[in-house]
């Protein structure tokens, strides 16, 4: 079992931090618009053959209140990094059937441009039903390569992405949950399944309230191939350490957004971000080392 954790940071401090990660997930909106960044996790591609994921940056465009961008557009950036696989445009606070029907639009662009695919799963602010079968539509078809559980959908679907962290820690476990009974990882892990034939891939999109998040659906860990979030490098560089609440964030999530541009990070500010990583990454494997697999799944 393992689980490859993908820490974001800003462009400044990628040689740093993301250097020789086995999984990088890479921003549209900084491929287009800083080429530092671009050429970094194109080198870091060809030199260590990083699997790289094309984030469509639906999270900073719906809080920014942009489109989307295109399927000609995340090609294009896809390309400029070379990436493995691209997460398909998808719509926060909306009908959970536009972002199927724009993934249905936008995979055969992506198929011909020779890339596979990333589905991030959306639904209204409080419909958890209409969340969970678009989950489930994604883990029935056969071309959709990886499945995303983001931290604005989840949230959003349970009504609580804003002013209430308690409840917004819990979502992403209840929903996990809702999903077991709903066999979801039966099909994920059943070798009768299409998708188990399909080998798809589950990534948890950045983190909540706090980095034991990871003990939280400690269950559910090795069902998933990775995790990214910039908590542990951007909390660091700012001075902010992890600490011994329940959450490991005695304030829940720290909601200033992150500045790629940032630099001059003093030297003690750096330190905290290796320790905040290493809290991360040490919690994963000893979580994982410390489970058994679920049989019933047949993993």
């Amino acid at each position: 079992m393992s689980l490859s954790f993908c820490h974001i940071a800003p462009t400044k401090y990628l040689d740093i931090f993301a250097l020789g990660r086995k999984t990088h997930l890479v921003l549209a909106h900084l491929v287009e618009s800083n080429d530092h960044y671009a050429e970094w996790y194109k080198k870091e591609k060809a030199e260590r053959n990083s699997t790289i994921i094309l984030d469509n940056s639906a999270f900073e465009m719906y809080k920014q209140g942009k489109p989307m961008y295109s399927a000609e557009k995340l090609v294009e950036m896809a390309n400029k990094v070379n990436a493995d696989y691209i997460v398909m445009p998808d719509y926060p606070n909306e009908d959970p059937e536009k972002t199927i029907r724009a993934a249905e639009e936008i995979y055969p662009t992506i198929n011909q441009a020779g890339f596979q695919t990333f589905f991030c799963p959306q639904s209204k602010i409080g419909d958890v039903k209409g969340l969970v079968e678009s989950y489930m539509w994604a883990v029935n078809t056969k071309w959709v390569d990886y499945i995303g559980f983001s931290i604005l959908s989840i949230p959003n679907a349970y009504g609580v992405e804003k002013n209430n962290k308690l409840q917004r820690f819990l979502s992403r476990w209840k929903f996990l949950q809702e999903l077991d009974k709903n066999n979801f990882f039966y099909y994920l892990h059943n070798n009768n399944s299409d998708a188990y034939n399909n080998s798809k891939k589950l990534h948890l999109l950045g983190m909540l309230d706090g980095p034991n998040e990871i003990l939280l659906l400690e269950k559910y860990l090795p069902f998933f191939e990775t995790w990214d979030s910039s908590a542990a490098v951007w909390y660091g560089i700012n001075g902010i350490s992890f600490d011994q609440s329940p959450t490991g964030m005695h304030s829940g999530k720290w909601e200033t957004e992150v500045n790629f541009d940032h630099e001059h990070a003093k030297p003690s500010d750096i330190g905290i971000a290796f320790r905040n990583i290493n809290y991360i990454d040490s919690l994963i494997n000893n979580t994982l080392a410390s489970l058994q697999p679920e049989s019933q799944y047949s993993l």
